[in-house]
């Protein structure tokens, strides 16, 4: 065999050798790929990066978003590929209109401001996905109002937070049952709508007569501005149990994160548990928080006092939602009465607790 013989045969191997050596390149390159992305730790899932933007309010009856999202326990519980946003409110109709405008994914807030979002998006908005506190709201009097009993409320001025809130809700609703009307409504007992730290301005004053609050501002009228609890509205509900804060979540985020909405779930239930735990180390964190939040802490004595009237909790005590819904009809804030059968999915709540050995919520 000549040498060019030798040459020609030569290429033609080292042809057929890298026609055949590309595609298992190929091939040996795209099992790499597949093996990197079914390596446990690093799926789709896992690395795919997600938000959820909270709305909370700086008040004791959401100590859970408070101090979790404060200190970074619910960070660490939801994980670094999920990036957590935080919007402070002050009022519900404020977080309910933010969660309307696409601004914020779930928040901490009030019952009725829940139920007239419901109301307001015909069912579609929203979801009440958990509880968050119960008990907590009071009816204080000056002490020189000449309050003694119910029958003494005539030509009285009271103050509720806003019109239309949780407790300005309550408070219509018991002058209605014990026989009066508010002056809007033809009566002889006025009510008005303040800001809580308002509401303590008025009562020093001597500008109102008492005042329908959360906590801590009723332990706030009785330590600053001559006041006494008059009534504790956990003595109207069976059990002394009816909800005061509960987290909801956009009806779509929901449909569509439900992983985000587990993993926030479960450092709900977790933070709440470890502050009715730890209630002195609870104090102090939340102190601190609030601090960083608002500038202001709640002395110790007012809130020792303000927690045993409150309790925080994830069950959403349902059939005190509806009780409050229906009150809002009777006194007239809406004009037929709301249907709110599909206001609540406890499924992921439920799921929590099942796979925890807890009762579930029905």
């Amino acid at each position: 065999m000549n040498n060019k013989l030798k040459l020609s045969i030569a290429a033609a191997i080292i042809v057929a050798v890298i026609a055949t050596s590309v595609p298992l390149l190929a091939i040996s390159g795209g099992s790499k790929n597949i093996a990197s992305n079914n390596n446990p730790g690093t799926t789709l899932e896992s690395t795919q990066q997600k938000t959820i933007r909270i709305g909370y309010f700086p008040n004791i009856n959401h100590a859970q978003a408070v101090i979790g999202l404060g200190n970074g326990d619910f960070q660490k519980a939801l994980g670094s590929n999920i990036k957590i946003k935080t919007q402070i409110f002050n009022a519900g109709p404020s977080a309910i209109e933010a969660l309307f405008a696409n601004q914020i994914d779930v928040s901490y807030i009030g019952p009725n401001p829940a139920i007239n979002g419901y109301v307001q998006s015909e069912g579609k908005a929203l979801r009440i996905i958990s509880g968050a506190a119960s008990g907590g709201a009071v009816f204080v009097v000056r002490n020189d109002a000449g309050i003694n009993s119910v029958k003494d409320f005539a030509n009285k001025k009271f103050a509720s937070p806003q019109l239309g809130n949780t407790q300005d809700v309550a408070l219509r609703k018991y002058l209605l049952d014990n026989g009066y009307n508010t002056k809007d409504k033809g009566g002889n007992v006025e009510v008005l709508p303040a800001k809580n730290a308002d509401i303590v301005t008025l009562m020093i004053k001597k500008e109102i007569d008492g005042a329908w609050v959360p906590e801590p501002w009723g332990a706030k009228l009785v330590k600053e501005a001559n006041g006494r609890i008059f009534l504790d509205e956990r003595t109207l509900w069976p059990n002394g149990e009816f909800v005061t804060a509960h987290i909801i979540a956009r009806t779509d985020y929901l449909e569509k994160n439900p992983d985000v909405i587990e993993k926030l779930i479960k450092a709900h239930i977790d933070e709440t548990n470890w502050i009715n735990s730890h209630p002195d180390e609870a104090r102090k964190i939340f102190n601190e928080q609030l601090q960083i939040l608002t500038g202001k802490t709640i002395p110790d004595d007012e809130f020792m006092d303000a927690m045993s009237r409150l309790k925080l909790i994830y069950d959403p005590v349902k059939t005190s939602l509806f009780e409050s819904a229906n009150a809002a009809y009777e006194i007239g804030f809406f004009e037929e009465k709301p249907d709110l059968s599909g206001i609540y999915d406890l499924n992921i709540l439920n799921k929590i607790l099942r796979e925890r050995g807890l009762p579930q919520i029905t």
